[in-house]
């Protein structure tokens, strides 16, 4: 089990730019493909983006690519979310997320980790 701290939340306003982190604690980080994921219409959470397990893939969600880019530090055990142009329909609370299986993270959207989240207000 590895347990996730998200920080960087806040409040910005439209066209903005906020940096998220997640911090693991517990198994190997390195062991764990990590993501974010928000809640939307319709869903308990959807898909923001993810970075396997050593970072050389990355994987967005069509609605943020490219103004969000994420990474990872395995030396810090720490996952960024990059936010830039933001919308206020980026507005949500952004949830840190891990699971071994990049199926699970990416195609089926239910990693067996979840933070407690921190809050994303953009303003317009």
């Amino acid at each position: 089990q590895v347990a996730l701290v998200e920080s960087g939340g806040g409040l910005v306003q439209a066209g903005g730019s906020l940096r998220l982190s997640c911090v693991a604690s517990g198994r190997t980080f390195s062991n764990y493909v990590m993501g974010w994921f928000r809640p939307a219409p319709g869903k308990e959470r959807e898909f923001v983006s993810a970075i396997s397990w050593s970072g050389t893939n990355t994987y967005y969600a069509d609605s943020v690519k490219g103004r969000f880019t994420i990474s990872r530090d395995n030396a810090k055990n720490t996952v960024y979310l990059q936010m830039n142009s933001l919308k206020p329909e980026d507005t949500a609370v952004y949830y840190c997320a891990a699971d071994p299986s990049i199926r699970a993270v990416v195609t089926s959207n239910v990693p067996s980790e979840w933070g407690q989240g921190t809050p994303v207000t953009v303003s317009s």
